[in-house]
């Protein structure tokens, strides 16, 4: 039975027995569903979040990881293309693109250096290791790695950027790097390799 008056809203329902009425609330099911629909969003949204978490970490260490090993390519091509430049008078360019870190032609030291701070652990942990004429280095650093890759020259031949002894540091760029080497002949009983990065 539905009583006129201000008690529209609710309905009053006798037992079996016939005893004093059980007054119901009518549900506002429009509202109920609002409400369950962002609580499941928002459980959605947390769940999403403990995941991305989880994978995020993982993706950067592999994306880290593709670096490196392009930057090891990088450093035999160039390696490679030293070696095979022949006479004085020659010249050769090997494009560089720097996607994370540096590349660092340091004349002074006649080496070639790169070095990428990563959360990838790229070999063995403070031990230098050989990879052909490349030495790699992983160094522990806070929560991420330095890694360096390495390729010393100073036996064979005489590295100069640009004409002079100095440190040249190629770091992250949009476009690939132009880097040119040219062989100047013997300096001090050594090949003199000259760089140019355009």
């Amino acid at each position: 039975m539905v009583k006129r008056g201000g008690l529209k809203k609710y309905r009053f329902l006798r037992n079996s027995k016939g005893q004093s009425p059980i007054i119901f609330q009518k549900k506002n099911s429009k509202g109920q569903v609002w409400v369950e629909t962002v609580i499941y969003l928002l459980i959605a949204f947390v769940m999403m979040g403990l995941v991305l978490s989880f994978i995020r970490p993982k993706i950067e260490e592999l994306r880290d990881k593709t670096i490196i090993e392009q930057s090891s390519e990088i450093l035999k091509e160039i390696d490679n293309s030293i070696l095979t430049i022949g006479t004085p008078g020659n010249r050769r360019l090997v494009e560089v693109g720097i996607r994370k870190g540096s590349l660092i032609i340091d004349s002074d030291k006649d080496v070639l250096r790169s070095e990428i701070e990563s959360r990838y652990v790229y070999k063995e942990p403070d031990k230098i290791i050989q990879i052909g004429n490349i030495e790699a280095l992983t160094k522990s650093s806070g929560r991420s790695n330095i890694v360096t890759l390495q390729r010393n020259f100073t036996k064979e031949y005489d590295l100069t950027y640009n004409g002079e002894q100095v440190l040249k540091t190629l770091t992250k760029a949009p476009n690939a790097y132009k880097l040119f080497f040219t062989n100047n002949g013997i300096s001090s009983d050594k090949i003199a390799i000259d760089f140019k990065a355009d």
